[in-house]
């Protein structure tokens, strides 16, 4: 009589165990990341008077954006993961659907983003333009012109028959890449890259021209105007009344202190517009970085759909496509890390709110510092 292991056990192997709970416990660890992270970062933009202005109202978008799909898309996937099936075992219908929603949400980042990019220049190189034009009405426009362009690219593929379906090696319903020969499906992964690249131009020609803004100009020295002493015009610098006091001056008195200038309201305001200027410069670099994750994390996803298209299928290595699938999830929770990590507004507004967490801080500074210098 032949034994369990000749006969096979229904039990699948200890690797793909192991390999499931990765999984899942990765793609847990992400959702609850998204969630929490981008409904944080949400409620601060809304609650806070100080955050309501053009760019943040873009980036509540993108925070809204990337937790719908964590919570749409994401559960559907740890269940496929936790049944182990080869195929979609909830129908075709929301399979579809939910194909759908994936796609959407990916060119709604890039289109955002791009969109994000060309503000961001607008406020380097236009600020005065920027300032009165760019508004919370202009975001609105900018961000539904982002979710048309969206639906435009994702709702075509719905009425291509099998497009949209379960896909067994990223566990996930998806748009289905095929061989360029039999199936044309080589514009809507051209569409993904032409957007992202035009977004990293943008980034790039900003950050020509803030460096090309960057260089001093060489000091002109406009001498002054001298007649029996007294010196007047824009090169003066106050000596012509310390000469007539000390008695070396002849004919009128000249004005006091003639070459320092008050300050006028117009440079105050000048001023103000610098302040301005780099506060959109640490707005910008924020932005960049989320641009730049974008583009690091879909771009092995991206490889693996160019190569699924030139080259048949059977290729690619299965652990590099879970690899570069769970990349792209992760995309999802990371942004609201770096949107505290490198804007100090929203964490200045993080304190205010919860004071708690500044004292702990606070708290755990005095004790490792007691804990020096009692080791000294």
């Amino acid at each position: 009589m032949a034994n369990a292991s000749e006969l096979g056990s229904p039990h699948p192997p200890a690797g793909l165990l192991s390999a499931a709970g990765l999984k899942l416990a990765t793609l847990g660890l992400i959702l609850c990341l998204s969630l929490a992270g981008n409904a944080l970062c949400a409620w601060l933009l809304v609650r806070e008077r100080a955050l309501r202005r053009a760019p943040y109202y873009l980036l509540l978008d993108l925070c809204l954006a990337d937790a719908l799909r964590s919570l749409a898309c994401f559960p559907f996937v740890m269940l496929s993961v936790r049944r182990g099936a080869g195929a979609w075992p909830h129908g075709p219908l929301s399979c579809k659907v939910l194909a759908f929603l994936a796609v959407l949400f990916c060119f709604h980042a890039a289109f955002l983003l791009f969109c994000v990019g060309v503000t961001r220049y607008m406020a380097i190189a236009h600020h005065r333009f920027y300032a009165k034009r760019v508004t919370g009405w202009t975001c609105l426009a900018v961000v539904c012109m982002a979710w048309t362009l969206a639906t435009a690219m994702a709702f075509p593929p719905v009425f291509d028959v099998g497009t949209y379906k379960f896909i067994r090696e990223e566990e996930q319903c998806i748009f289905e890449h095929r061989y360029v020969k039999a199936n044309d499906t080589l514009g809507f992964m051209l569409m993904l890259v032409a957007v992202i690249a035009a977004t990293q131009l943008v980034y790039g020609k900003l950050l020509f021209f803030i460096h090309g803004h960057r260089k001093m100009k060489p000091a002109q020295l406009v001498p002054a105007i001298s007649q029996n002493w007294t010196f007047h015009g824009p090169g003066a610098t106050g000596q012509a009344a310390a000469n007539w006091t000390a008695g070396f001056g002849r004919g009128p008195t000249p004005p006091t202190l003639v070459g320092i200038r008050q300050a006028t309201h117009s440079q105050i305001k000048r001023l103000l517009v610098l302040e301005e200027f780099k506060m959109e410069k640490r707005l910008c670099k924020m932005f960049y970085m989320i641009t730049l994750l974008f583009l690091l994390l879909w771009s092995p996803y991206i490889v693996a759909c160019y190569l699924r298209v030139f080259i048949k299928a059977g290729t690619i290595p299965q652990v590099y496509l879970t690899a570069s699938v769970w990349m792209t999830f992760a995309q999802a929770g990371v942004n609201p890390i770096l949107c505290f990590i490198f804007n100090k507004e929203l964490r200045v507004c993080f304190r205010a709110r919860f004071p708690c967490c500044q004292n702990m801080q606070s708290t755990q500074g005095t004790i490792l510092c007691d804990l020096k210098n009692f080791g000294m």
